[in-house]
């Protein structure tokens, strides 16, 4: 293998594909990351064994091969090296000899024949599904997902393709976001999948704000999207979700529409007196106002009170604070809705007239 590539060129795509690199690892081929040539192109991939992401260069090679280096080793060459250097990369006796200007690297590498690739996925279902809308459904709900919950199915986003639209839903137990949009799915049978934690959290990062069409493959076993410049590969969570519909409240009777940032900035100072452990808040709502409490083992205490229209008997209701503020912070709109009904039931919230994101909070007892 030999090609000359210029810094920039090779460092968009590596800085893509190094991201799912672990820097401890079980197998010492994991930490490289692959190199593949034609005539034209250089592809590169990286692996955890549970995401995969590759992405592509354009380049003159002068002998084509396939190899692995170490990958943040090369990755750190040519971040440092300059703007627009060129970059020499050949192979020779099993060692990779990198050179730019007077700055030369050699490289230990592993043979390609060892890395472990996902070639084809399983019975696919295909989607043409643009990018921006994709990486709002994330936006929108993976703040919800649970962190290394036993209960493994929790630990990641679900998505389902059903007859005209394309939905995400999270929940760790304690809070639930249910987000989708219209999509022509090809099939009227529904399929739901669970995309890790890990996998949801880079497809976020690649994923860019445009309306460019990505491809979304669905497997059995995996589920791929694929961009003009990247691949991404994903195993899936083998585990049954929870009935969503079953948590979303369906009795909540009382309506309480407020600005969201002002109540945003009204938790987030409240927050600050709050117990560091539970977070735990107190909403006590009555005709025209929303005072809203919190206090800690100190003794301490913090009150904000908001004028609101409120034709309900009075609640007296306790939230963990960061789930609320988690969902504000997904809220586009400039008033929220929180439907509530009693203070042992959970409340939903969502921008008013507006059902395509919904969001579940379940109550403290403070």
């Amino acid at each position: 293998m030999k090609f000359t590539i210029q810094r920039e060129t090779l460092l968009k795509p590596l800085q893509q594909v190094v991201g799912v690199v672990e820097r401890r690892q079980t197998l010492p081929i994991l930490g490289n990351v692959l190199l593949n040539t034609t005539k034209k192109s250089l592809k590169l991939t990286a692996t955890d064994l549970e995401v995969e992401l590759q992405a592509h260069a354009q380049v003159a090679v002068a002998e084509t091969g396939d190899i692995t280096l170490p990958a943040r080793k090369l990755l750190d060459i040519c971040r440092t090296l300059p703007e627009a250097a060129d970059i020499d990369i050949s192979i020779k006796n099993e060692r990779a000899q990198i050179r730019s200007g007077k700055s030369r690297f050699t490289l230990a590498t592993m043979p390609a024949s060892e890395f472990p690739v996902v070639d084809k996925i399983k019975s696919a279902r295909k989607l043409a599904v643009a990018q921006n809308d994709l990486r709002a459904l994330i936006d929108r709900t993976a703040f919800s997902m649970a962190q290394q919950d036993v209960r493994y199915y929790l630990n990641g986003l679900m998505l389902e393709a059903a007859s005209g639209v394309l939905r995400g839903v999270a929940t760790d137990g304690h809070r639930l976001a249910l987000c989708e949009f219209a999509l022509d799915t090809g099939d009227t049978t529904e399929q739901q999948v669970i995309v890790p934690r890990k996998g949801v959290q880079e497809l976020h990062r690649l994923l860019e704000e445009d309306d460019a069409e990505v491809q979304v493959e669905i497997g059995s076993n995996h589920i791929r999207i694929t961009t003009a410049a990247l691949r991404f590969t994903s195993k899936l969570i083998d585990g049954r979700f929870p009935d969503y519909h079953r948590v979303i409240p369906k009795g909540a009777d009382k309506s309480l529409v407020i600005n969201r940032e002002q109540l945003r900035q009204a938790l987030t100072r409240t927050s600050i007196l709050s117990n560091e452990k539970y977070r735990g808040i107190r909403l006590d709502i009555s005709k025209n106002n929303l005072k809203i409490q919190a206090h800690n083992p100190e003794q301490e205490e913090a009150v904000e009170e908001i004028e609101v229209d409120f034709g309900h008997e009075p609640l007296l209701i306790g939230f963990n604070v960061t789930y609320l503020l988690d969902v504000l912070g997904a809220i586009q709109s400039q008033e929220v809705e929180v439907l509530l009904s009693d203070a042992n039931s959970s409340a939903l919230i969502h921008a008013p007239g507006v059902n395509d994101c919904r969001y579940v909070v379940m109550p403290m007892r403070l």
